[in-house]
C-alpha cells in the first residue's frame, strides 16, 4: 500500500502542483474584476458534479464486484465499461439537443460553446474513470501515473501557448473559451492511450450482473452527488444567490484563493487511490480493523502537518495567485480544515461499504449537503464568499460526525481518539501562533517563527509515534 500510495501520490501531488502553474497564469492574464476566472470556477463546478453523476458510483462498485470470488473480473469490467460509456454518450446527445435552454439556465446564453465543449470533456472523463480503475485493480500504478501526468503536461503547454504566445501573434487577449477547448483536446488525446485496456477482450453486457451492481452503486451515486455538492454547490449557487453585479468577480477571488487550500485534496485523493483497493482486498483478514484504525491516525497526522505547512508559509504561497485575488486568502484555513474532515469521512465510510450497506453513506452525505446548501443560502447574500467556506466546513463536520456515531454501533472500530485529539489540539495552538506571526511580523520573521512551530509538531510526532521504530536493513 505504501508503494502504491507513493506512486499514486506522485501523480496526484506533482500533477496538481504542475496544474498550479495555470493558476498564476490565469490570475495574471484574467483580472479579478473581469469575472473571467469566476466563469472558469463556475463551469468546472458543474463539470465536477456531472462527472459523479455520469460514473454513478461504478468505480467503487467495480472494485467490490471484481474482488468477489463468485464473479468474473473481466466480465465485471466489460459490463461496467459499457454501461458508463452508454450513459456518457446519451448525456452528450441530450446536451446538443437542448443546448439553448441549458446555456440560458447556466447564464452563458452568449457562449453556448462553453457548454458543449465541457459536456464532451466530462463525458470522456467519466468513461476514462473505468479504465483508470482497471489499472488500479491490475496494480499498474506506473501507467496510471504516466497518463495523469501526460494530461497535465499537455494542458499546461497548450495553456502557456494560448495565453502567452498567441496574444503576441494576434495582438488580442486570449478568451476564457480557450481554457475549455484545451481541456477537451487533452482529454480526447488521453482516451486513445487506453488502447490496451479497451481491446483484446470480448465486450459483454451482463444484465443480471449490471442489475446487482446498480443495486450496490445507486446509494454510492447519491453519496457521491452529496459529497461533490459539498465541494461545488457554493460555486454553482454563488452567482445565483449573491445578488451583486460583481458576483463572478467575487466567485473568481474565492475560487483562486481556494486553490491554495487544495493541497488537502491532493493528499486525500492520493490516499483514496491506494486505500480503496487495499481495504476491499484486506477485508477478510483478522487484523483488518486495527489496520484501519492506524491508517486513520496517520492520515490525520500528515494532513494536519500539511495544514500547518500551508498556513506557516502563506506569505510565500500567496504568490501562486495574482495580487488582486489576495483578499480571498482568509478562506484558506477554513477550506483546508473542511478537506481534512472530508478525508476522515472517507476513511470512516468503509464500514458500510464492506457490509454492502451503502445507503448509510447516502444519508450521511445527503444530510451534510443539506447543511451546506442551507448555510450558503442563508449567509452568502449577506457575507459573501466567506460564508461559502464555512458552509463547506459545517457540511463535512456533519457528515463525518454522523458516520462515526452510526459506524461505531454497526461495525465498531477502536480508533485512537485520545491520541488523535491531542494532535488536533496541538495543531490548533500552533495555527493560532502562526496566524499571529503572519499578521504582526515581517514576512521573513514570520517564516522563521512558523518554521520553528512546524518543528515542534514534527518533534512531537517523532517522540510520540515514531520513537523506537527501527528501519529494516
Amino acid at each position: 500500500m505504501a508503494k502504491d500510495t507513493a506512486i499514486y501520490g506522485l501523480s496526484s501531488i506533482i500533477g496538481r502542483f504542475l496544474n498550479y502553474l495555470l493558476v498564476p497564469l490565469y490570475t495574471a492574464k484574467i483580472s479579478a474584476a473581469s469575472g473571467g476566472y469566476g466563469v472558469i470556477t463556475n463551469v468546472y463546478a458543474y463539470v465536477a458534479l456531472l462527472l459523479v453523476i455520469l460514473t454513478f458510483g461504478m468505480e467503487t462498485t467495480f472494485f467490490r464486484f471484481a474482488n468477489k470470488e463468485e464473479e468474473d473480473p473481466q466480465r465485471v469490467y466489460s459490463t461496467t465499461l459499457m454501461s458508463v460509456g452508454f450513459i456518457s454518450l446519451l448525456f452528450v446527445l441530450l446536451v446538443f439537443v437542448f443546448i439553448g435552454p441549458i446555456s440560458r439556465f447556466m447564464g452563458y446564453e452568449d457562449h453556448p460553446s462553453y457548454i458543449w465543449m465541457m459536456a464532451i470533456t466530462v463525458a470522456l472523463d467519466a468513461f476514462q474513470c473505468i479504465p483508470f480503475a482497471y489499472l488500479r485493480y491490475k496494480k499498474k500504478p506506473v501507467k496510471f501515473a504516466a497518463l495523469k501526468l501526460l494530461f497535465i503536461g499537455m494542458n499546461i503547454v497548450l495553456n502557456l501557448l494560448a495565453f502567452l504566445v498567441l496574444p503576441l501573434i494576434t495582438g488580442k487577449p486570449t478568451g476564457v473559451g480557450y481554457v475549455f477547448a484545451i481541456n477537451l483536446l487533452c482529454t480526447t488525446s488521453i482516451t486513445f492511450l487506453f488502447y490496451r485496456e479497451l481491446t483484446g477482450f470480448r465486450y459483454v453486457l451482463d444484465r443480471q450482473l449490471l442489475k446487482r451492481m446498480w443495486q450496490y452503486s445507486w446509494p454510492i451515486l447519491v453519496l457521491g452527488i452529496a459529497g461533490i455538492l459539498n465541494q461545488t454547490a457554493d460555486k454553482i449557487l454563488f452567482p445565483k444567490i449573491y445578488d451583486n453585479a460583481d458576483a463572478h468577480a467575487q466567485l473568481g477571488i474565492y475560487g483562486a484563493a481556494s486553490k491554495i487550500a487544495m493541497i488537502m485534496a491532493m493528499i486525500t485523493q492520493a490516499f483514496r487511490y491506494a486505500y480503496e483497493p487495499f481495504v476491499f482486498g484486506k477485508a477478510k483478514e483478522k487484523d483488518s480493523k486495527d489496520t484501519y484504525a492506524k491508517a486513520m491516525k496517520y492520515f490525520l497526522i500528515f494532513t494536519l502537518l500539511a495544514f500547518l505547512v500551508v498556513v506557516g508559509y502563506m506569505n510565500i504561497l500567496r504568490y501562486i495567485i495574482g495580487s488582486d485575488y489576495w483578499e480571498g486568502l482568509r478562506v484558506v484555513p477554513i477550506v483546508m480544515a473542511a478537506e481534512i474532515m472530508m478525508g476522515i469521512y472517507f476513511n470512516l465510510s468503509f464500514w458500510y461499504k464492506l457490509i454492502d450497506k451503502t445507503i448509510w453513506g447516502a444519508w450521511f452525505s445527503g444530510i451534510g449537503c443539506a447543511v451546506l446548501i442551507l448555510v450558503n443560502v442563508i449567509f452568502v447574500p449577506r457575507y459573501g464568499y466567506i460564508a461559502c467556506a464555512w458552509a463547506g466546513f459545517a457540511g463535512y463536520a456533519t457528515a463525518m460526525t454522523l458516520s462515526y456515531i452510526v459506524g461505531q454501533k454497526k461495525n465498531p472500530i477502536r480508533y485512537p481518539l485520545a491520541d488523535m485529539m491531542v494532535y488536533v489540539l496541538l495543531a490548533t495552538i500552533l495555527f493560532v501562533g502562526m496566524t499571529l506571526a503572519n499578521d504582526h511580523l515581517s514576512t521573513w520573521a514570520a517564516i522563521g517563527v512558523n518554521t520553528l512551530l512546524l518543528l515542534v509538531f514534527a518533534a512531537y510526532v517523532g517522540v510520540k509515534d515514531l520513537k523506537g521504530k527501527k528501519v529494516k536493513k
